[in-house]
């Protein structure tokens, strides 16, 4: 894939991630669950929308990599604001896990698309 292409997708995967929070959230209230776990769920459908239409692996490894990378990259966002580095431009660090969450995910779906190439 060339890196246009890849670069077109990551923006549009970034853009998905930021406008999808919101309504993940409020989908979360009315199903009364843990917001969380409405995140990661709503997260890793999108990600599976990107396994298949961006990797093409066997399905089973889409699902895998999808799961993974939404549970990983929540985990990982949730950690970066217990930093609180932005408290200044963002006091209740709401934007900075979306977009670290979003950041996250793009950088590991890379590395995965990384291994998929030089694996063959």
């Amino acid at each position: 894939m060339k890196p246009q292409i890849r670069i077109l997708l990551y923006s549009i995967l970034f853009f998905l991630y930021l406008t999808a929070t919101s309504p993940l959230l409020l989908l979360g209230e009315k199903l009364k669950t843990d917001p969380y776990l409405t995140l990661g769920c709503g997260f890793a459908v999108l990600n599976l929308i990107y396994a298949f239409l961006a990797l093409k692996w066997k399905p089973l490894l889409n699902i895998l990599f999808a799961v993974g990378i939404a549970a990983l990259a929540l985990f990982l966002a949730l950690k970066f604001t217990n930093l609180h580095l932005l408290l200044n431009y963002d006091p209740y660090q709401v934007k900075t896990a979306i977009f670290a969450n979003a950041v996250f995910s793009i950088i590991f779906w890379e590395i995965v698309y990384q291994v998929k190439i030089r694996r063959g």
